[in-house]
This record gives structure tokens, C-alpha cells and sequence, in this order.
């Protein structure tokens, strides 16, 4: 029997935290691996031009299993488990196996490997929960559920980064191992990293209940079903998107090189350009190391706060000139780490970058989500996503070259590199997105009405 349209009520703001913790946990994974992958890889012996190589399993993944997880998470239907909640459950839970055993890689191919794993199931849990926001919430609360997603993820990744530097500061683990080993404080981070993963997605998947398919979902679902459906509506869906969504595609696909690039080579370019360290097992390269990391969860925090503010700069402004204003800070933070000479300065820079991740978290999701059709949100946030990952597999497979031949495997122009790709995507944001600002303030006034009447 099929069922009546759900008409979506207000959600309160306990209920939009219920919803969000999950990504905390996985967020803490991320930035575990975002923060530590390039220190390990250099621990077991990689060379900086082999670093971006040996990320590639990252966008891999995420290219071939976030559509694939969307198409089928859009058919998905339990009535205890739901349609989202069984891939956030699956994902997070080898996600944190991989998590715990990744610090005991012992060769390059295994932390590889187990890099694999842990990106694939990341991908398994993290992609429905972009499609969760616009299922349980109604139009004007989106902007809020993105923006409650974003301050999780900076608070996830603000700890999470943190970690090897607490435990050698705080409670004196050791930050040094011989070569072919893992430090004792990269180990533990990850033990507890894996904690926080499946703990906190296990707290979404138990607290947030979610709607039955409506019978236009129902209809939709029973289409087609089957591997080789799910690849033409996949395609079908990537040749019909909205025009807006390609604009938007496109400020991603020049966005987030300037991401990959930080993470791949920031905490050690900090321990190597700034701290005038040697290799993994020089004292100084890995207070470098620890000293890097505590300033990207730096910038996590600067995120978690920006956050607050920034709907009602969005507001103001228009989420196109929000974005790109957005973007500009976080280039002049990488372009300026060549910059420093005194360690403390790189906070300066990593609040730019903060100020830039709260944005690329949440307004792209947002400028997005009315151009959708419902019934394919999984589908199409798993095809946004082909814009972010599409820039890191040209960077892992090239960029290996253009560090050895170009840039003489200086770790810090890559760093620079990343921030004038940024400077370009917020150029294409401001020039070519549609501007918004009339829709974002009746969206707002709807907003504030709703909330009146649930008082």
C-alpha cells in the first residue's frame, strides 16, 4: 500500500544535532588520516613526490562508490533501519576497523591498503549523509542542517588533528619512531580516532528515525533495479544536470586541489620549511610534524566557530559572494605559509583556511539543493562529488611529476600551488553562479515565521 506524501515538519535544534553527530565521527576520520597519511607514508619510507601517488585510493573510491551508494540508499526502504541509517551503520563500523589497525602498517603497500578500506567504507557512511539533510529537513532548514554538518565536521577535525600533539605534550607519548615504524601518539590517535567513528554514528543511527518512501519514491524505486540500471541512470542523471549544479561543479573541481595539496603536504612541509627538519626520525621534523597538526585542528576550530555566523553573512551577502569571499581567505592562508618564519604565524594562516572549509562544507550544498529532483538526491550528491574527487585522482596520478621536475619536491609550493587554484574557483563562483539573494532572504522570513509558530 502506498503512502501519502510526508509533509516534513520543523525539525528543533536537539533534533538537527541528533541528525549531525554522525558526521562528527566521520569527520574524525577524515582529517586522522588527512592530518597523519603523509607523516606515515614518510615514516615507511615514501619519497614526497610518490606522497600524492599513494593518496590515491582517497578519490578513487569516492568516484566510484559515493554514486553507487546514492543510487542505491535512494532504494533502500526498512522499517526499523530506514533508507540511510544501514549504510551509515555498515560504513562506520570497517571504517573503524580499518582505523584501528592502520597505525601497525609496517610497508607502504599495507598502509596503502588499509588507506583503501578505510576510504571506501568512509564513503559507504559519509554520502547518504548529504541526501539525509534534504530528507528530513524542509526547504528553509536546510541551510541549517548543511551549516550543523559543518560544525561537527570542524569539531570532529579540529580534535582529531589535535591528537598526536595531545598525547605527546599532555601525557608524554613519544612523537618519534625509527624508520619503518609509526609513533606511539600517531597509534594512539588512531585507536581512539576509531572510538569516536562508529560511537558517533552509532548515537545518529539510534536517535534519528526517518520517513517511509512517499509514493512518488515508491514509483521511482520500482523503475529499475539492478547493477547495470543503476550505471545508465547514474550517466542519465550526469548528462541531465540542472546548469546550476554544473557551475557549481566546476567552482568545486578548482576548490579542493588547493584541499588535497594542504593535506598532502602542509604537516610535513611545516616540519621540513619551517622547523628546518631532516627526515621521520629527526626530534625536530617531528615536533614539526606534531606542531602541524595541531594548527590544521586549528583551523578546525576557526570552522566550528565561523560556522555560527555564517548563515546570517550568507544572508547579507548572497550565498555566491558569501562563497568566494570565503574562498580568497583560505588561498591567501596557504599562498602566506611561505611566508612565516615565526611557527606562531601559521595560526594567522590556518584561520584563513578555517574560515574557507566552514564555507566549502556547507555553501555548495546549499546553493545546490533546491535545483534537485527528490526523488534522485542520492544519485546526484553522489555525481557532485565526482567534482571534488575528479581534481585528486589528476593530482595523485600528475602531480608526482610536477613535484620532481617542477617545483624540486619543495613541499611548500605545493602549498601555494593549492591556494591560487583556490583564487580561480572563487573567481568562477562569483562571476558565473546565479545570484541568489532575494531567495535566501524569503527562505530566511519562512524560516524565522516557522520557528515562531513551533514556539
Amino acid at each position: 500500500m502506498t503512502q501519502k506524501p510526508i509533509q516534513k515538519p520543523v525539525l528543533n535544534l536537539s533534533q538537527i544535532i541528533n541528525m549531525s553527530v554522525g558526521f562528527f565521527g566521520i569527520q574524525f576520520g577524515w582529517d586522522l588520516q588527512r592530518a597523519n597519511m603523509g607523516r606515515i607514508y614518510e615514516n615507511l619510507g615514501a619519497n614526497p613526490d610518490q606522497v600524492p601517488l599513494l593518496f590515491l585510493a582517497a578519490p578513487l573510491t569516492g568516484l566510484i562508490v559515493q554514486p553507487i551508494i546514492g543510487y542505491l540508499s535512494d532504494r533502500t526502504w526498512h522499517p526499523t533501519w530506514g533508507r540511510r541509517r544501514p549504510y551509515f551503520f555498515i560504513g562506520a563500523l570497517i571504517a573503524s576497523i580499518a582505523l584501528v589497525f592502520m597505525p601497525h602498517s609496517s610497508e607502504l603497500w599495507m598502509a596503502a591498503s588499509l588507506l583503501w578500506i578505510l576510504d571506501v567504507f568512509g564513503n559507504v557512511a559519509m554520502e547518504p549523509f548529504r541526501a539525509f539533510v534534504s530528507d528530513k529537513l524542509p526547504d528553509h532548514q536546510v541551510n541549517r542542517g548543511f551549516i550543523m554538518q559543518s560544525m561537527m565536521i570542524g569539531l570532529g577535525g579540529s580534535i582529531a588533528s589535535a591528537l598526536p600533539w595531545i598525547f605527546n605534550n599532555m601525557f608524554s607519548v613519544s612523537n618519534v619512531a625509527s624508520f619503518g615504524e609509526i609513533p606511539h601518539n600517531v597509534k594512539y590517535s588512531f585507536y581512539l580516532g576509531a572510538f569516536f567513528f562508529f560511537a558517533a554514528v552509532l548515537y545518529t543511527v539510534l536517535t534519528t528515525k526517518e520517513y517511509p518512501p512517499t509514493e512518488e519514491e515508491i514509483i521511482e524505486s520500482k523503475k529499475g533495479k539492478g547493477f547495470i540500471n543503476g550505471v545508465r541512470e547514474i550517466l542519465a542523471a550526469f548528462k541531465q544536470m540542472p546548469k546550476q549544479m554544473r557551475i557549481i561543479s566546476l567552482v568545486q573541481f578548482f576548490t579542493w586541489p588547493g584541499l588535497f595539496l594542504m593535506w598532502f603536504y602542509y604537516t610535513t612541509a611545516v616540519a621540513v620549511n619551517v622547523f628546518g627538519g631532516k627526515d621521520a626520525s629527526d626530534p625536530v621534523y617531528a615536533a614539526g610534524a606534531d606542531f602541524g597538526s595541531l594548527t590544521l585542528a586549528y583551523y578546525s576550530v576557526v570552522t566550528f566557530l565561523f560556522a555560527l555566523i555564517l548563515p546570517k553573512i550568507a544572508d547579507a551577502l548572497g550565498r555566491k559572494a558569501t562563497h568566494a569571499i570565503c574562498l580568497l581567505c583560505g588561498a591567501l592562508g596557504l599562498i602566506s605559509v611561505a611566508w612565516v618564519h615565526d611557527k606562531n604565524m601559521l595560526y594567522l594562516c590556518m584561520t584563513g583556511v578555517g574560515i574557507a572549509w566552514a564555507s566549502i562544507l556547507s555553501m555548495p550544498y546549499a546553493m545546490l539543493s533546491g535545483y534537485l529532483p527528490k526523488a534522485k538526491v542520492g544519485i546526484y550528491m553522489g555525481i557532485f562529488n565526482f567534482f571534488i574527487v575528479m581534481p585528486e585522482i589528476i593530482a595523485s596520478l600528475g602531480f608526482g611529476w610536477l613535484m620532481r621536475n617542477v617545483l624540486n619536491n619543495d613541499r611548500l609550493l605545493a602549498v601555494q600551488l593549492g591556494g591560487g587554484l583556490m583564487i580561480l574557483a572563487a573567481v568562477i563562483c562569483y562571476l558565473w553562479i546565479k545570484d541568489n539573494r532575494k531567495e535566501d532572504k524569503i527562505l530566511a522570513t519562512e524560516l524565522a515565521i516557522e520557528e515562531n509558530k513551533t514556539v
